[in-house]
């Protein structure tokens, strides 16, 4: 399989999760998450599916399209080990849903990340909430995992419900 056809079927799956996490969670109260802004098409999906909701972005610096961005309200920069912890602070374990892109093209950069992002990501997110992440995050305790869209591949994402 070509770079072009994995990003393709990524981006493929993101979007089927997410989609499938917005009528899942329609009777759970809370904010929305989005941990790595990029470019902003994600975001940009979420603020269609989520148009009621306050969604709260992480990322280290800004460099989206214009058009893709939330409000100085909305986005914590800096490190997300750091940026979590303070958001905790401020939202407390209110989210409904936190969707995070957080692997890397290098496995050695992509292990640190889960192992330093992926415990604090049930610190935000409240009973029953949804997590859908790129990456696995079965040793996570707080976290179960639930059945796919159809239409993904086994392990292509990521999808959990919060003890």
């Amino acid at each position: 399989m070509t770079r072009l056809d994995t990003v393709i079927k990524r981006l493929m799956a993101q979007r089927s999760c997410l989609n499938a996490a917005a009528a899942a969670i329609g009777d759970i109260d809370g904010y929305i998450l989005e941990l790595g802004l990029g470019n902003g098409r994600t975001y940009d999906h979420l603020r269609f599916l989520f148009p009621n909701r306050e969604i709260f972005v992480f990322d280290r610096e800004v460099a989206s399209h214009p058009d893709c961005r939330p409000d100085e309200a909305h986005l914590f920069l800096g490190p997300m080990k750091e940026t979590l912890l303070r958001a905790l602070d401020r939202l407390g374990r209110k989210s409904a849903l936190a969707h995070a892109d957080i692997g890397f093209g290098d496995a050695e950069a992509t292990e640190r990340n889960v192992v330093e992002i992926g415990p604090k990501l049930p610190l935000l997110v409240r009973p029953s909430g949804f997590v859908i992440c790129d990456q696995s995050l079965d040793r996570i305790g707080e976290l179960s995992p639930i059945p796919l869209p159809d239409d993904v591949e086994p392990g292509r994402y990521h999808v959990y419900r919060r003890n």
